[in-house]
């Protein structure tokens, strides 16, 4: 079997920004949530068997209070965000389940169920569906792999080193010397990703760079003063790190049969019509009766 697990939170902003808007039978703007449970729908019809979708709950987690720059909702729409929790609750009574977190974030339930099912002998591939370069590091052979929907792009552990420049247990050294704009960390002064792919192909981490640069063994321009840099703030880089690197909570997925799609709940076709898309009740039920026949 292939498991899929989507990152639902992109998939809310996707929708949001890409879809027509659509209100409810309650007045409430719910465009993406139909958009998000209508493409999950799509993924069912497409022949997708074991499924689960990740959400931020809250905006911050954890990472907040190790960062003060870092990603806290600021400037999200707020039409978009009324949006998530009725998402959750429409994914939950379509059947699917849903992760929604708190005080870790939807990569890191991402990053958690695919190491599970990674685990599990009888899944043949993990598809990890975000295009999240924090999730990187989860890639794994052609076992578990991430997956582009919008621009239908895979990218197995070949295209993590080809697109990087590095292989995937080095993402977040990596992310901890360039930085990551959408999460709010700058990385290094100086540091880019050419230098940073180039030095961490060679030694794959940023506390197995030898503060020498004339020890490197590869060709870096501005080689002294990155070194001098790393040397300086290497305290700051272990906490970009550690802000990078994903937490695995196996609690998350007691096993993989909690992921088979088995038909939405009783009140699936309530909900659809007050979100004023009826159609998708059909659909499911449609699939349903189909597999369970």
């Amino acid at each position: 079997m292939n498991v899929h697990l989507v990152d639902g939170t992109y998939e809310l902003f996707r929708f949001f920004y890409g879809a027509p808007s659509r209100v409810g039978s309650r007045g409430a703007e719910v465009g993406a949530v139909v958009g998000v449970v209508g493409s999950v729908l799509g993924m069912l019809e497409e022949g997708a068997t074991h499924l689960g979708v990740a959400t931020d709950h809250v905006v911050e987690s954890f990472r907040n209070q190790m960062w003060p720059g870092y990603k806290d909702g600021s400037g999200v729409d707020p039409v978009l965000w009324s949006q998530a929790g009725p998402l959750e609750d429409a994914l939950r009574c379509l059947g699917v389940p849903v992760w929604a977190m708190v005080d870790l974030e939807a990569d890191d339930a991402l990053a958690s169920v695919a190491a599970v099912a990674a685990d599990d002998p009888a899944v043949e591939r993990v598809v990890v569906c975000s295009p999240d370069k924090d999730l990187a590091q989860c890639v794994t052979g052609t076992r578990v792999v991430q997956l582009d929907r919008r621009r239908r792009v895979l990218v197995d552990e070949e295209g993590v080193r080809s697109k990087f420049g590095v292989g995937p247990a080095s993402i977040p050294d990596y992310l901890a010397l360039v930085g990551d704009t959408a999460d709010g960390y700058p990385g290094l002064p100086g540091w880019g990703s050419r230098s940073a792919a180039a030095v961490l192909a060679r030694w794959e981490s940023i506390d197995a760079i030898p503060p020498d640069p004339r020890d490197w063994e590869v060709a870096v321009r501005g080689a002294p003063g990155l070194a001098a840099t790393l040397r300086r703030e290497v305290g700051r880089a272990r906490l970009f790190k550690s802000l990078a690197t994903l937490r695995v909570e196996r609690r998350l997925l007691p096993g993989v049969d909690a992921l088979r799609w088995s038909g939405p709940e009783p009140g699936f076709a309530a909900l659809a019509a007050e979100l004023g898309a009826p159609s998708l009740a059909g659909r499911a039920e449609r699939l349903a009766s189909g597999r369970l026949g």
